[in-house]
């Protein structure tokens, strides 16, 4: 069955290409959760005033891909523990986020967390909310870096690999 969950990992380009080299990962789309202007645009939420993180919807076969592993490749990516940074970008659109729009998948992202907050001396960043708002981005940021291969990621090439080869065990 497919189902969905929503990222918020720094720049959308890079995560958006990460998640969706993640076996069992169907669909992705990137745009914007979780803040108070409706319908807001790019610029608009490079401001950071709309309240608004760059995020990434993901669509997975959950019969192919549990929730949990998913969420181990999102930590993977991240500084969990970085507050609206991620690698070189900075501002509240860059913060990291787990919005879920079925309360079942919530015990599982609760799980997920305590797994990662054991890993760290810092307490961790990452906003667990329910999804509020998404709006998606404009068209030239839909899959960004397939076309654009040379264009700016925040993430190491290495990952998107270690992604493609991954499988549950």
């Amino acid at each position: 069955m497919k189902r969905e969950i929503y990222l918020a990992g720094g720049c959308f380009w890079g995560m958006e290409h990460y998640l969706k080299q993640v076996e069992g990962v169907v669909e992705t789309q990137v745009g914007f959760a979780n803040g108070h202007t409706e319908h807001p645009t790019y610029k608009e939420v490079y401001t950071d005033t709309t309240g608004h993180a760059e995020t990434v919807r993901v669509v997975y076969d959950d019969e192919r891909l549990e929730l949990d592993f998913l969420l181990e490749f999102f930590f993977h990516a991240i500084d969990p523990t970085s507050l609206n940074r991620q690698g070189e970008d900075e501002g509240t659109r860059y913060r990291t986020g787990i919005y879920y729009a079925d309360m079942a998948d919530r015990p599982v992202i609760d799980r997920r967390m305590a797994l990662e907050q054991a890993k760290c001396t810092r307490p961790l960043a990452v906003e667990v909310e329910p999804l509020a708002a998404f709006y998606p981005a404009e068209e030239y940021h839909q899959d960004y870096l397939d076309k654009n291969p040379t264009g700016y990621c925040h993430l190491p090439l290495s990952l998107f690999e270690f992604a493609r080869k991954a499988r549950r065990g």
